[in-house]
């Protein structure tokens, strides 16, 4: 029995390093899930997979539209539902179906009630545990809670920088500025006035989350990146 247990943990170890893009490795490691996941994931996943699929394919044969430009914003949509909403929804279903706590890394986004919501619960939760553990807490007890928050926005926007402005040689700035900007509204949603607004909760804060992300994104995917990688 004790070899089995040790064969089962270097096999979730081995899992935790090289199949699985999550970062929570105590939950992971350590946490047993007894319930199988639902027949409706399994689609869910396997439709937002393949409709990337689909669009990827449309943009690459210039179906629905023939400018570059939008072409590009159909194929990037089209990746982030294969990778993020397909396939590591499906990876994070089959070690739950081999009974490992392996939550999706998105948590339906678009349903976001706030700004803070969408960042920090919601998008990318991998990035979200990484952050937060690394330097959020170092930074809060240095500088406190509003400059941590501006701090982990700032180091997405330089790794976005590495990700996006570096391979597309131009547009540098843009994709830190977008990010400093949603650390500015985090910040102006839990002050006195967004409070006031009701700008973290209800249709209020949906729709400032919905401007604040999808508004400025052309400074994040900026026309160097598009024209420089996506579209080749």
């Amino acid at each position: 029995a004790q070899i089995k247990i040790s064969t089962a943990g270097r096999i979730r170890t081995l899992g935790y390093l090289f199949a699985w893009p999550g970062m929570d490795a105590t939950k992971f490691l350590k946490t047993k899930r007894d319930q199988k996941p639902e027949v409706s994931e399994w689609l869910l996943a396997f439709g937002r997979f393949f409709a990337g699929a689909l669009l990827l394919w449309l943009a690459a044969k210039a179906a629905l539209t023939t400018e570059p430009i939008l072409n590009a914003w159909v194929a990037m949509f089209g990746l982030t539902l294969i990778l993020h909403f397909g396939l590591f929804h499906l990876v994070a279903l089959i070690w739950q179906r081999a009974g490992v706590a392996a939550e999706p890394l998105m948590k339906s986004p678009l349903l976001a009630a706030s700004l803070s919501d969408f960042w920090g619960v919601r998008w990318n939760t991998a990035f979200n545990k990484l952050v937060h553990d690394l330097a959020f807490r170092p930074l809060a007890r240095r500088a406190g809670i509003a400059w941590a928050t501006i701090g982990v926005f700032a180091i997405s926007g330089v790794i976005h920088e590495l990700a996006i402005s570096v391979p597309a040689r131009g547009g540098y700035g843009l994709p830190f500025a977008y990010f400093l900007l949603q650390g500015i509204g985090v910040l102006l949603q839990r002050s006195k006035t967004g409070r006031a607004f009701g700008l973290g909760r209800g249709v209020r804060g949906w729709w400032f989350m919905f401007i604040f992300t999808a508004a400025p994104a052309y400074w994040l995917f900026h026309p160097v990146f598009v024209r420089n990688v996506i579209l080749p």
